[in-house]
């Protein structure tokens, strides 16, 4: 489904005049996203060979770091004290446009570019959200903007955040305590995906923890008496949050995994590990749902005799929209435009898709098409959207996956190897390329911005659920 011409047409009039930047000024912008192009490319299948997991994204990171300083930003490394968080700028004066990017893999989810299950490593993680595009795709259109602003000798400065570990991390939330996000006039972003589209989305606000419960061992026939059992209590705690299922809002999400249940059947365990995450659109109403959760988490301690703690990993607030920086990325993607494979690319997207078992896929042709912003929900979360109760936030998702085919599998690590996956990041990097363009050119779209996040926050204040005082989780060396 895409917009007609007289639609496209109208969406264009509702924009400043002046924000319409030059056709000769974008058609510049694209020719430099286009000259850069295959260097970045390249970048990302390097990060595509080498995942790092977060807050372990040493090599990755230091890629696009050094290509950056390389092409005369300056650069601030250790961004809240992580040492793969940095951020790069060029430029003097306002308005501050920063563009974000992220470079962290997966667990687990190692596969080489074929169309057939075969980990390049088995157990490995893998680029299965397509990480080793985003952070790339932004690198580029960042330094293709610093060419059109010095070339032009305009004021302002262009900024690439560095952001590690949003796979559970909340790299973005320590950043924000930093205060790097509070002088941007706008901050861009992007995510790989399956579809072409300015983002309308909430996303989904969630919390991560661990939940560990002591009881206390003993021999499971001879004493089962004297023991207390850790692993009935993460057992009684799941039974309660499949029977809440049924009592919280239909949008909410709550997923676990046992971390730990016991060493031998004979034993009575005494430990016990959970991972849990609780997702809704709404922040306050996580906030509740979280707490009945937690609750439940204590029952299951309180009916087993066991003791439970908690601690939290990562929290996410929902995504924001800002209907400025929506209507400016939507027109520039459009003229932009989708993903066309070649002939070897359909036939390798073919083949990927053949093995999700789904009968009811969209056409492959919607790589190539534009989808209207619509607030459809999508069932995920990303730290973005704490930036985005910070800052006026654009988002749009580019089509690195063919149509259908889900992120987080090894058929999206596949296919963010490949030039599918490469084609995708060069329509990102000239979409956030004309967007900052015209944020440069029109003082009064980035001002236009900013009332739309004040409306959005109205009566609403930004609280991460991480504790104000946790560190950053960062690996023990």
């Amino acid at each position: 489904m895409t917009y007609t011409r007289g639609l496209l047409a109208v969406a264009l009039a509702l924009l400043p005049a002046e924000a319409q930047t030059p056709a000769d000024t974008r058609a510049a912008l694209l020719s430099s996203v286009d000259k850069l192009a295959p260097f970045w490319t390249a970048m990302s299948r390097k990060i595509w060979e080498n995942p790092e997991i977060s807050f372990h994204e040493t090599a990755s990171s230091a890629l696009i770091r050094d290509a950056l300083r390389g092409a005369g930003f300056t650069i601030r490394d250790r961004v809240a004290g992580m040492p793969t968080a940095f951020i790069a700028e060029w430029g003097q004066g306002a308005p501050v446009i920063g563009i974000i990017g992220e470079y962290d893999a997966l667990p687990g989810l190692s596969q080489i570019d074929s169309p057939e299950r075969k980990p390049r490593a088995e157990g490995a993680p893998g680029h299965g959200c397509g990480h080793n595009l985003f952070g790339t795709a932004s690198a580029l259109a960042a330094i293709a903007v610093k060419q059109h602003l010095e070339a032009g000798r305009l004021p302002g400065v262009i900024r690439y955040y560095g952001t590690p570990a949003e796979e559970g991390g909340a790299g973005k939330v320590y950043m924000i305590r930093a205060g790097v996000f509070k002088d941007a006039a706008a901050v861009l972003a992007w995510h790989p995906w399956n579809a072409n589209q300015a983002d309308d989305n909430p996303w989904l606000a969630n919390i991560n923890v661990r939940v560990r419960y002591t009881g206390r061992a003993a021999h499971a026939a001879a004493a089962p008496d004297a023991g207390r059992s850790a692993l009935d209590a993460a057992e009684l705690f799941a039974h309660a949050i499949n029977l809440l299922r049924e009592h919280v809002p239909q949008e909410t999400r709550m997923h676990y995994v046992y971390l730990k249940g016991g060493s031998a059947a004979n034993i009575v365990p005494d430990s016990s590990e959970m991972s849990v995450i609780v997702r809704h659109p709404d922040l306050a109403t996580l906030e509740s749902i979280w707490e009945r959760v937690r609750n439940a988490a204590q029952a299951g301690a309180l009916g087993t005799g066991t003791e439970v703690s908690i601690s939290t990993v990562s929290g996410y607030a929902n995504y924001l929209p800002n209907p400025t920086l929506r209507d400016l990325i939507d027109a520039n993607l459009r003229r932009v435009g989708g993903v066309h494979y070649t002939a070897e690319e359909r036939k390798f997207a073919e083949a990927i898709r053949a093995t999700l078992g789904s009968s009811k896929l969209p056409p492959l042709d919607d790589a190539s098409r534009i989808m209207p912003p619509k607030p459809d929900l999508l069932s995920a979360s990303t730290d973005v959207g704490d930036v985005s109760w910070n800052a006026p936030t654009g988002h749009l998702l580019a089509a690195t996956f063919p149509p259908g085919v889900p992120l987080h599998t090894w058929q999206s690590t596949a296919i963010a190897g490949t030039s599918i996956g490469q084609k995708g990041l060069v329509v990102a990097a000239k979409t956030l390329a004309l967007t900052a363009a015209d944020l440069f050119h029109t003082p009064a779209l980035a001002a236009k911005a900013k009332a739309d996040f004040d409306n959005a926050l109205r009566g609403r204040s930004y609280r991460s659920l991480i504790p104000a005082d946790a560190k950053p989780p960062l690996p023990t060396q």
